[in-house]
């Protein structure tokens, strides 16, 4: 199927690594030129150098801290001149969750809090509200937000609320942008296989006296696939949903995790 991405403008916010890099590689093989962003700039231009000799698109880092309104204000206006517009944007940067221990509510900090909320919730929101115009103007646009599953379930107090914030943000973003042709939409990852995985299955194995093998077994029987899912199985729902063929789908959140949980989700 194509799907009708050849030649559109995405910035993949996160995108140095994890799954924002695999959704920028699976942009750039579609034709998308992407601006990823990131704090790292030497990261950053690695990856760019990777992807865009990968996949023949023009792959640009850009610096920035989307906690700052300055420095999402100059990532709108630097992507813009880069690449002459803005189609799609990926909201892809936050603090990674369920890579340590979950704190108890004690254990809860005024401080991880307002980062983890400044960061992923206001963040996304920052980016958001700068490219709507420029999405508006043109009449068409995208915009997707990588949550996660810890918005269904408890566990994690930050990481639920956070999550959840997200979801409550992309439905409002949708009513309100929809009539301009800007579908917005949410993804829900569950674990997911990033470079960092490979180490926690590790020291998971040797903590626990067993094989890397057997600890990832154990992982995926997390969900109904049996399957540790791939940040690259994130990157096609992506793709999916950044495409004009996607109209049907607004303000609503995909859960990507092979089949978490056992609740009826509606």
């Amino acid at each position: 199927m194509d799907l009708k991405l050849l030649g559109k403008r995405a910035i993949v916010t996160g995108g140095s690594r994890g799954i924002g890099k695999a959704i920028a590689r699976v942009l750039a093989a579609e034709g998308v030129s992407v601006v990823i962003s990131a704090r790292g700039q030497n990261a950053l231009d690695a990856t760019a150098e990777e992807l865009t000799n990968e996949t023949g698109s023009m792959v640009t880092g850009v610096s920035t801290d989307t906690g700052s309104d300055d420095s999402v204000n100059a990532l709108i206006t630097e992507a813009k001149n880069i690449m002459g517009g803005i189609d799609i944007l990926v909201n892809c940067a936050a603090r990674p969750g369920g890579q340590s221990t979950v704190p108890t509510l004690a254990g809860v900090t005024t401080e991880e809090f307002s980062d983890h909320m400044n960061v992923k919730v206001m963040g996304y929101l920052r980016c958001a509200r700068e490219v709507a115009p420029v999405m508006t103007k043109q009449g068409w646009g995208r915009i997707i937000n990588i949550s996660g599953l810890a918005s269904r379930s408890t566990g994690t107090v930050v990481g639920s609320m956070r999550n959840v914030a997200v979801t409550a943000m992309t439905k409002n973003l949708a009513d309100e942008l929809g009539p301009h042709g800007i579908n917005v939409t949410v993804i829900h990852p569950g674990m997911t296989r990033t470079e960092a995985t490979e180490g926690v299955i590790a020291k998971r194995a040797l903590e626990e006296g067993v094989s890397e093998s057997e600890i990832e077994a154990m992982m995926a029987q997390g969900n109904s696939s049996r399957t540790l899912i791939d940040a690259s199985d994130i990157a096609y729902v992506v793709a999916m949903l950044a495409s004009p063929l996607s109209i049907a789908i607004n303000g609503d959140g995909i859960a990507a995790g092979g089949g978490v949980g056992t609740a009826i989700y509606y």
